[in-house]
């Protein structure tokens, strides 16, 4: 796989700011060759698994290319997980190697070790070779060491340091012989939901991850000028295919402001970098609102913002509203998928009316195919306007869960003629004009009394209200009428005052219907 390469290899790919490094598309690509040398070298083949627990960094951006190149599939690991967790997506998947950092920094919390669980994962540290008996297929550790002098590495003998397989000699960093890939090769494995038990893990392919990215650019009208800060992880599809695909299929910089997401951080990156583009879930960019608010960080140097990204969960049209006004990203786009689709299936434009980028989640990207269908008929397709399940089709859609033919059996399902729909659980429904909206999940609806209530809808009133910063609706159980809706809201102080639950009961009984604001 060739990376982007503007005119002479001199634009910035990657800047990995907590490492103070910064990488063009030529060093790059010629690192990645060395790394896949250095991996072929320790026994990594065409087509094993290999599972990468690492935050965001200059190690992750070169081991994804790395192991495309080798055909090896990238097994993003989430560095929370625990031991259980590991065990389980590593012999599910039947992992032949692990790299891993020396230290966990996650949001908030001080570095952890990851000695403890590699000592658990093998028990006979001592010994040269790796014997896992959680794990019987795994036959290497490769260690990156990030955590700056804090963690003991002197007793760990079966382990490789990553910097032992990386070369900078000149004929290692030249491009790979054929390794006879091919585009529809499963390249990135990526786990759906928790592994402590079944895990589904999305088997998506070189086509379908590639192709995503250079759609998802282009309707952000990326270009080699651009520079685009990524605090949402590796690990998910946002920061691997939303982030670092879209830019490289398009010479963009890609930021990542640290290894896991630190919101003074990020705002910061954006302004030294001259960031162009900033990605965040809504919880990523309240959070990053709530530091210009309080004067935690200086509101200057965000200027040079104009698009970027939401995506991961519904985003309120309240917080959409802040951010064109606060962060200037007037451009900011609205993305929507799930992992299985590779992920992003549709995606507000730029240009699109500002009523259309608040409340859909644009239009489906090229190539790609929709349907709203009936939850409880998948063969009957609803009219225009009209609420059901979306279902998806097209190169996007994932191969399969790994090793569990019968739950991908479940939501790939074919119709009449053959064709594969990806039943994607949420409830959805189309405009004339080609806009999607999406209501909620099937599952997620709350039914008070026999009378459908969306979450979002509660959840866009009370973010409207100025002493709300935060909020998260469901439903919980009710004698009378089955179900009653409650809300946990983040108040926002201003002077010391809160806003009190009267407050919020009396605010969506004015904007809403009568039976919302109980």
């Amino acid at each position: 796989m060739e990376l982007s390469k503007p005119v002479g290899g001199v634009a910035e790919s990657v800047i990995s700011r907590h490492q103070n490094q910064r990488v063009t598309y030529e060093e790059l690509d010629k690192r990645s060759n060395s790394l896949a040398r250095g991996l072929a070298a320790t026994g990594v083949r065409k087509g094993d698994r290999v599972a990468v627990s690492l935050g965001n960094g200059m190690e992750y951006a070169i081991t994804t290319y790395a192991l495309f190149k080798l055909g090896a599939v990238l097994v993003p690991l989430n560095p929370s997980f625990n031991f259980n967790q590991v065990v389980s997506a590593l012999s599910h998947l039947e992992a032949t190697h692990l790299i891993i950092s020396t230290e966990v920094n996650l949001p908030r919390r001080d570095p952890r070790s990851n000695i403890p669980l590699l000592q658990q994962i093998v028990p006979n540290f001592e010994s040269i070779k790796v014997e896992s008996p959680g794990v019987q297929s795994l036959k290497q550790i490769i260690l990156v060491q990030n955590d700056d002098g804090r963690v003991d590495t002197s007793s760990l003998k079966c382990v490789t340091p990553y910097t032992s397989i990386y070369s900078e000699l000149s004929q290692d960093m030249k491009a790979l012989p054929d390794q006879g890939l091919s585009p529809n090769d499963v390249v990135n494995i990526q786990f759906t939901s928790g592994t402590t038990s079944m895990p589904k893990a999305a088997c998506l392919s070189h086509r379908s991850i590639l192709n995503n990215g250079v759609q998802i650019g282009d309707r952000m009208l990326l270009t080699p000028n651009d520079i685009v800060c990524c605090p949402p992880p590796l690990f998910h599809c946002f920061g691997c295919i939303l982030g670092y695909m879209a830019t490289a299929t398009h010479g963009s910089a890609i930021v990542f402001p640290a290894e896991s997401f630190n919101a003074v951080a990020t705002l910061k990156a954006v302004q030294e970098e001259k960031c162009t583009a900033l990605y965040g879930v809504p919880t990523m960019f309240i959070e990053e609102l709530e530091l210009l608010a309080d004067g935690v960080v200086p509101y200057e140097g965000f200027q040079h913002l104009r698009t970027g990204i939401a995506a991961g969960s519904s985003v309120p049209a309240e917080l959409m509203k802040k951010l064109h006004k606060t962060l200037n990203l007037t451009e900011l786009t609205i993305c929507y998928g799930m992992t299985e689709t590779s992920p992003v299936s549709t995606m507000t434009a730029t240009d699109d009316p500002i009523e259309k980028r608040l409340n859909t989640v644009g239009k489906l990207l090229p190539h790609v195919e929709a349907r709203v269908v009936d939850p409880l008929d998948h063969s009957r397709i609803l009219p225009l306007g009209e609420k059901g399940e979306l279902t998806v089709s097209g190169y996007l859609v994932m191969k399969g869960y790994w090793g569990a033919p019968e739950k991908t059996a479940a939501v790939m399902i074919p119709d009449s003629e053959g064709k594969i729909w990806m039943h994607t659980g949420d409830e959805a429904s189309m405009s004339a004009d080609g806009y999607i909206t999406i209501t909620g999940r099937i599952k997620d609806l709350i039914i008070r009394g026999g009378e459908n209530i969306h979450p979002l809808e509660i959840e866009n009133c009370l973010l409207a209200h100025p002493g709300v910063s935060n909020v998260s609706v469901l439903g919980v159980p009710d004698a009378r009428y089955g179900e009653a809706v409650a809300a946990f809201v983040v108040a926002h102080e201003e002077g010391g005052v809160r806003v009190t639950s009267d407050e919020i009961r009396s605010w969506v009984r004015e904007k809403l219907s009568h039976h919302l604001g109980k």
